[in-house]
């Protein structure tokens, strides 16, 4: 406790010491030193001061002032004295008056006019404002007139120790890796401190550290903060709370301090291998799995994090290495295995395998701490599913000739059903593979026939699709590819490539070659077409032409002589047999036509027989052509012409024209007027033909032919009408081709209350009318025939 009173009293106590040591001498021994130059109170001195400046040229103090000093945070029941201004010219009376000017003068610091006292009269900050410039000058009391020239002089505020250390970065946050050696850097902190480091202590800071031990230390001085025990965990303990400690003087009792925070993360290292959560995984899947299909997961676990904790999975053991994989999930870090291979449950019923976890980045400091991986057993029971029929190739491949035999067998099919409970197997052709339904094939043993005769030239290949399925289980079907190749055989015969026609020069010399001609065979010989080429056995000893056979298959025709005319003959017909080499041979005869033509000395066609003698007056083919082509337009135009005029005049309706009732009745019917509106066609009761006959409307083409209806026999004395008229109206509304017959109003009765009499012809004989006639005879000759008509006489009204 003494100790600590004292240590008290000397921080107390310390700056008003040095203040009193510092600031008083340079109070008071700055008159003394001025006495020495100027004694004070002798007018002999002021007369040698005169003198001197006179002799220098320059003005000297009467007194010497440099600075004072005033202590920070001072306060008391009186101002306090920060220091006193004198002259040597001042006697001692109240002749002199001192000023004081600059920085505080009259609110900070006050001056005595007459004893030259300056006191601070506030409380003074050195962190606010370290020092004041100040100047003072001694005038004459009366007449305020300068005695001396001004003097500039510094108050300085002395510290003292009254701010503390602060951390102005903090709080903190560090990383450093786990399982780090003693010693190890983690981070650097800073504290300041607003007192004043080159006077005395008060900001001379000492770093400690107040939580965090043991397990980290800090410098002193340099404030690095270090690790302090080895081997510190990541995965026991992620993250530590250490508090710093800043004190100023010196550390030091009674200094001030600042407290900060630092928030230390071990970050994680690849100290630790995965491990399996269990040795051994069991896991079931069915044979029909397809291919790729994740079966199951494993987990190796890490206490490790972010890339130390990755591991990839290998098998490396087992009797399905080449039928399972194992594969890393990137986000779960699972291992996944999927099925490679088909599974068989008739052939292999489980399968056992060990797999492996091994860490991918591996740190070599932790290598001797054993091996960074892990393995474990995996058993995998494949479990029975109803599988569908298998046949024994994936595809086929039958031959069969195209003159092979309806119902013939072409090959045969065979499939089975993979499971233990074998189920009976039915065949069929899919249908869509063969629209034209040529093949067969039977359902119990899969044997294809021949339904309809094959054509190689037609179609050389069929592909079919033959489906399998089993009896037990119809959604269990199978599909194979059939392919069926047509062979050929010889079944046609060789003919001309093309229709030729060749033109002979009547100025054509003997063994000429006419025309080269080449023949096609549709048949495919596998050894290449041969042709062999005859003429008909009675044109042997043609005396006009021959024939010779080329080297490449192909038959040239020749001119036996010369001197052919085209007005003695202008065409000749040549008959040619063409054999292929097949077994047994096909031949044909075919026909080359030879036409005699007019050429040039070097042998160019220029004119052949038809535009030559049946154009002499000069008129080329294509004039000709033209001509015909107008007479056959012309020819066409009338046609159309005539057919219109007859189709206009045609009626509606089509009826027998012997029918002479209808046609009278029709003639001499002139409807009912406007009163008689219920009217239809009567025409149909009086024409027996119309019961059952249809008589289908000329002015609009059917879509659809309508068939009357039958049954109806002509009763002609016992006919009901009323049911009769029923019949025919629903046949008339139901009709498709033609609109309803009550559309189309035809009367074959006048009826009664018309005021309008007959327009008939046939009664005009008979009428009573006296118009007479005779002048038609006198218009002319064109009105002869027209008067003979109609002017009669008497005998002519009697007959």
């Amino acid at each position: 406790m003494p100790e600590r009173l004292t240590e008290m009293l000397m921080d107390t106590w310390t700056p008003l010491i040095i203040l009193w040591i510092t600031v008083l001498p340079s109070i008071y021994m700055a008159p003394m030193n001025q006495s020495q130059v100027l004694p004070s109170g002798s007018s002999t001195g002021l007369k040698r001061l005169n003198e001197e400046q006179r002799v220098l040229n320059r003005s000297k103090r009467g007194w010497v002032w440099n600075q004072m000093f005033v202590l920070e945070e001072f306060s008391g029941p009186e101002p306090i004295l920060v220091g006193r201004l004198h002259t040597d010219l001042d006697p001692g009376s109240s002749k002199i008056k001192y000023i004081l000017s600059g920085d505080g003068a009259g609110t900070i610091f006050v001056i005595n006019d007459k004893t030259g006292d300056i006191h601070a009269m506030k409380r003074l900050d050195r962190e606010e404002k370290a020092e004041y410039t100040l100047t003072a000058q001694a005038v004459d009391r009366d007449t305020n007139q300068p005695l001396e020239p001004p003097s500039e002089f510094i108050i300085k505020v002395q510290d003292i120790n009254d701010n503390a250390p602060e951390f102005v970065d903090g709080p903190y946050h560090a990383t450093v890796p786990e399982m780090s050696v003693v010693g190890t850097f983690v981070t650097k902190v800073t504290a300041t401190d607003a007192d004043d480091p080159v006077y005395g202590n008060s900001a001379k800071l000492v770093y400690s550290i107040l939580e965090g031990q043991p397990y980290f230390s800090i410098e002193p001085h340099t404030a690095i903060i270090k690790t302090a025990l080895p081997n510190m965990d990541r995965e026991a303990k992620e993250e530590y709370f250490v508090v710093i400690q800043a004190k100023d003087m010196g550390g030091h009792m009674g200094g001030l301090s600042g407290t900060t925070t630092v928030t230390i993360t071990l970050t994680d290292v690849n100290d630790n291998p995965p491990k399996f959560a269990q040795s051994l995984y069991h896991f079931s899947v069915m044979e029909d799995v397809a291919l790729g299909e994740p079966i199951g997961r494993v987990k190796a676990n890490d206490l490790d994090i972010g890339e130390n904790a990755k591991s990839s999975y290998d098998i490396i053991e087992g009797d399905g290495m080449d039928v399972f994989e194992i594969t890393t999930d990137a986000q779960t870090q699972d291992g996944i295995i999927r099925v490679r291979k088909p599974l068989d449950f008739e052939t292999k019923k489980s399968y056992t395998l060990k797999v492996e976890a091994a860490n991918i980045h591996i740190d070599p400091r932790f290598l001797s701490g054993g091996p960074f991986k892990d393995t474990a057993t995996v058993k995998i029971v494949v479990e029975d599913a109803d599988e569908p029929p298998v046949f024994s190739s994936p595809t086929y491949l039958l031959e069969v000739h195209e003159n092979a035999a309806l119902n013939s067998v072409l090959g045969q099919v065979t499939a089975h059903d993979p499971d233990v409970s074998s189920s009976p197997i039915r065949f069929s052709i899919d249908r869509h593979t063969d629209l034209e339904r040529q093949f067969n094939i039977n359902a119990e043993d899969g044997k294809i026939t021949l339904a309809t005769p094959l054509d190689r030239e037609t179609s050389m290949w069929h592909n079919i699709t033959i489906v399998a399925t089993e009896t037990r289980n119809h959604s269990q079907v199978s599909r194979v590819p059939v392919a069926i190749k047509v062979l050929d055989v010889n079944d046609n015969a060789p003919e001309f490539a093309s229709e030729h026609e060749a033109f002979l020069c009547e100025n054509g010399k003997p063994g000429q070659v006419i025309q080269i001609v080449s023949a096609v065979d549709k048949d495919d010989p596998k050894n290449g077409h041969y042709f062999l080429y005859s003429l008909l056995p009675e044109m042997v000893n043609n005396p006009n032409f021959t024939i010779k056979k080329n080297e490449d298959n192909t038959l040239s025709i020749l001119a036996k002589h010369s001197g052919f005319s085209r007005q003695k003959q202008e065409v000749y017909l040549l008959p040619i047999i063409i054999s292929d080499s097949g077994n047994p041979p096909m031949s044909s005869t075919s026909t080359l036509t030879i036409r005699v033509c007019g050429c040039s000395s070097d042998g160019i066609v220029q004119s052949c027989n038809v535009e030559a003698y049946v154009l002499p007056i000069g008129l080329s083919m294509g004039a000709l052509i033209a001509i015909l082509a107008c007479i056959i337009l012309l020819l066409v135009i009338v046609v159309l012409f005539v057919t219109l005029r007859r189709h206009k005049n045609e009626p509606l309706i089509i009826k027998d024209d012997e029918d002479v009732r209808e046609n009278i009745i029709r003639y001499d019917d002139e409807g009912g007027g406007e009163e008689d509106t219920e009217a239809f066609d009567i025409a149909t009761l009086q024409n027996p033909d119309g019961i059952n006959g249809f008589l289908p409307r000329k002015d609009i083409k059917p879509d659809l032919q309508f068939m009357p209806r039958q049954g109806l026999a002509p009763v002609p004395n016992g006919v009901d009408v009323d049911e009769f008229i029923n019949v025919r109206l629903h046949e008339a509304d139901n009709d498709p081709t033609a609109p309803p017959y009550d559309s189309i109003q035809i009367y074959g009765y006048e009826g009664k209350g018309s005021a309008a009499g007959s327009l008939s012809s046939l009664e005009s004989s008979t009428s009573d009318s006296d118009q007479n006639f005779d002048y038609l005879s006198e218009w002319g000759p064109r009105f002869k025939r027209l008067g003979e008509l109609y002017s009669v006489g008497e005998s002519d009204k009697e007959t």
